[in-house]
C-alpha cells in the first residue's frame, strides 16, 4: 500500500507547479483599473451573449473609439455580431469629484452609475432594448477587470425583474 501511495505522489509531482494560475505582471497587479486611460483611444472586443433561459449563444465583435477630456470619456461602441447585425452604442461617462462615475448612452434609462471596486470597475444601468416595436426594459450589472497590461476582462449579469436572463463575456485587448 505504502509503494502505491509513493508511486502515485512520484507521478503527480511535475503537475504540481501547473496548480498555481501565473502571477499577474506587476505593472497592474495592485493597481486599480483607470477606464479613462484604458478605454482612451481605439480598442478592439470579441465576445459572447449567453442567454441562460434558453442556452443560446450570440457572439460579437467592437471597435471601441474612446475620447477622455480629464472629466468625461466619450466610448463609441461599434458592434457587428456573427448573424451580420450591426450597431452602434456611445456612452458618456462622467468621473465625479469623489470618484464615482454616472454615464448616458442612448438606450440607457436614467443614469448608470460606476465605481470603483477594488481592482475592478462597475457600472449598473438599465436599458431599453426594444427590438421591432417591442420595448425590454433589463438591468446591466458590469465587472470590467485588467487581466493583462493591455487586456481587460468584461463580465455582465443581465437581468429582468431581478432574475437573471443572461450574460455577456467581453475580452477588450489596446
Amino acid at each position: 500500500m505504502r509503494a502505491l501511495k509513493l508511486t502515485a505522489a512520484l507521478a503527480l509531482f511535475p503537475l504540481a507547479g501547473c496548480a498555481n494560475a501565473p502571477a499577474p505582471e506587476a505593472a497592474f497587479q495592485d493597481a486599480p483599473l483607470k477606464i479613462e486611460r484604458f478605454l482612451a483611444g481605439r480598442t478592439h472586443a470579441e465576445g459572447v451573449f449567453r442567454n441562460t433561459l434558453t442556452g443560446s449563444e450570440r457572439k460579437l465583435t467592437a471597435t471601441l473609439n474612446g475620447k477622455w477630456n480629464g472629466r468625461t470619456l466619450v466610448l463609441a461602441e461599434d458592434f457587428v455580431f456573427a448573424d451580420g447585425a450591426r450597431d452602434r452604442k456611445t456612452w458618456r461617462l462622467t468621473k465625479l469629484p469623489d470618484g464615482t462615475w454616472t454615464g448616458t448612452r442612448e438606450d440607457v434609462i436614467g443614469t448608470a452609475t460606476g465605481v470603483q471596486d477594488g481592482k475592478s470597475f462597475r457600472l449598473s444601468y438599465e436599458a431599453d432594448l426594444t427590438s421591432q416595436g417591442s420595448a425590454t426594459v433589463v438591468r446591466f450589472d458590469d465587472v470590467l477587470t485588467q487581466t493583462a497590461p493591455n487586456v481587460v476582462l468584461n463580465r455582465a449579469v443581465v437581468s429582468k425583474f431581478g432574475v437573471k436572463v443572461g450574460e455577456i463575456t467581453l475580452t477588450i485587448r489596446r
